[in-house]
């Protein structure tokens, strides 16, 4: 396994690869990486000829008062754990070798489906998330990008950048993985204390609750109120509960397929989540 700081540096050790045609997949990250990293990596793997981590903490996509100077940087542990699932080549660049160092005059902005969610109480956000990105795609030109489902808006996004810009690869999205009580892993899980942890698994509690109201008939705003309520008292700050469709369009009622999505911050410590529900009439 190689690891690459500059963009020259992964060029190189993708020549052999594109020369000889090899399938290219790709797991972009930000590192202190878990088993849920790990599984989009042997997704890669099961698919791909050559497979491309990289670990980058993007300045631009952590707003005024997140976490970016304390995000953990941990690349000698996630290199072994990378080792281990069969990482081909990891890209570890600066921020300056991201970015450069002149302005950056060129933004992103994917629309509509930014614009609440995630994307109402992180103001750029996505935009900081779409310029990675596509920066990211065009120096790995992968064949395959692999991204997890957890981050459902996020992947939302990137399919859609990808479409509009025709971008020449395949969007992967992979299931959530979820600790043995049901919290779906997370980087910032690591910021939770320990009573905030035992706490936290009662969003996807809530959940798997609101699918099975929803399918003995129950109506869906009635559903959505009880798993606020629920997070409410079990000392939650909820940021939003909402049910939409696949494509993220609202919707009223439960007569297609939908996807319930969560925010919510215990103590400081934002956590987000989501269930996808199929509808059969």
């Amino acid at each position: 396994m190689k690891t690459e700081t500059t963009i020259q540096g992964l060029s190189a050790s993708l020549s052999p690869a594109r020369a000889n045609r090899k399938i290219i997949g790709f797991v972009p990250t930000m590192g202190n990486l878990h088993e849920g990293h790990l599984n989009l990596v042997r997704e890669a793997r099961n698919l791909c000829d050559v497979v491309v981590v990289s670990i980058f903490v993007n300045p631009i996509q952590f707003g005024p008062n997140e976490d970016f100077e304390n995000y953990p940087r941990t690349l000698d542990q996630d290199s072994q754990l990378l080792a281990e699932v069969g990482c081909d080549i990891i890209f570890a660049p600066t921020v300056e070798q991201m970015y450069g160092s002149q302005p950056r005059l060129t933004n992103i902005t994917v629309g509509e489906i930014t614009q609440d969610l995630c994307g109402a109480s992180r103001e750029g956000h996505f935009d900081g998330v779409a310029v990675v990105v596509t920066k990211l795609f065009n120096m790995v030109q992968p064949h395959y990008a692999f991204f997890g489902e957890k981050d459902y808006q996020q992947l939302a996004v990137i399919k859609q950048l990808v479409c509009d810009l025709n971008i020449p690869l395949e969007v992967i999205g992979v299931p959530i993985t979820r600790a043995k009580d049901g919290l779906a892993l997370s980087s910032r899980n690591g910021y939770l204390t320990e009573v905030q942890r035992a706490t936290a698994p009662i969003i996807y509690q809530s959940l798997q609750t609101a699918e099975q109201q929803l399918i003995t008939g129950q109506d869906l705003t009635d559903v959505m109120n009880n798993v606020k309520n629920t997070l409410a008292q079990n000392g939650f700050n909820v940021d939003y509960v909402e049910a939409r469709t696949p494509a993220l369009q609202r919707i009223e009622q439960f007569n297609q397929d939908v996807v319930i999505l969560v925010a919510a911050k215990l103590g400081n410590t934002r956590l987000i989540d989501n269930l996808q529900i199929k509808y059969s009439p």
